[in-house]
């Protein structure tokens, strides 16, 4: 099982920002639209007002709104955000199983490949992953692949996946809304740890939003444990300047 570290370092590495950057004691991305994920500040050492002020200049300068991912162990920093007004959303479970936790798949729910494929294309575009989540996929490095899930003669679900140092995450796994709740997510899960294990690696990890009740029952079914979390905090840009 990773330690919350390894475990964020794996997220990022197969999730990555356009760019990264060290900013006092934060580390400051740019997600070029590519959602929350990519796109947070995250503290890495001891702040002060005048380094926290700092970086909301910088924010502001980039025309953005101030924006911080705030994981365990962060309570002060992120109290310290709430009295400065910061709206709180999206609290996220990090969940992470080894491989062997996981069934082997059935060829007939689907393979994995790369690049995606227009269906795969189709089918995140219907749950809103658009041209800028792509972008972070193709940033990613390898080894990595796109899922394409399959219900009979049916594409009908997709998902990113990509390892770094022994750990395989999951991004991005959509079903398309007219095939859910037909064991798709679950048949697909066997996918991703089957390719996972074909190229060497020892764990498969995910996040998913607290809010997703119906994905963390099927996750801890499967095993998976919570193994790290996070949530974000942000304020306009309007309120920063």
């Amino acid at each position: 099982m990773a330690d919350p570290a390894a475990l964020f370092a794996a997220f990022e590495a197969t999730w990555p920002p356009l760019t990264r950057e060290a900013f006092g004691p934060f580390t400051y991305r740019d997600g070029a639209g590519g959602g929350s994920r990519v796109s947070a500040a995250t503290l890495e050492g001891a702040y002060t007002p005048e380094t926290l002020a700092a970086l909301e200049a910088r924010f502001a300068a980039d025309g953005r709104d101030a924006l911080f991912q705030i994981r365990s162990g962060e309570e002060a920093f992120d109290a310290e955000l709430a009295t400065r007004g910061y709206r709180m959303f999206d609290p996220v479970a990090c969940l992470i199983a080894p491989l062997e936790t996981f069934p082997a798949s059935d060829p007939k729910n689907g393979y994995a490949c790369w690049p995606p494929v227009a269906i795969q294309r189709e089918i995140w575009a219907e749950g809103g992953i658009g041209p800028e989540r792509l972008a972070v996929m193709g940033r990613a490095p390898g080894p990595k692949c796109a899922l394409l899930g399959r219900l009979g003669d049916t594409p009908a679900g997709s998902g990113f996946v990509a390892i770094h140092e022994g750990i395989a995450a999951l991004h991005a796994l959509e079903t398309s809304a007219a095939h859910r709740r037909q064991g798709l997510a679950r048949a697909m899960m066997a996918l991703a740890a089957d390719w996972a294990r074909a190229q060497g690696a020892n764990s498969l990890a995910l996040q998913v939003t607290r809010a997703n009740t119906g994905a963390l029952a099927l996750y801890s079914s499967l095993g998976m444990q919570e193994a790290g979390q996070y949530h974000y905090r942000t304020k306009p840009l309007s309120e920063v300047q």
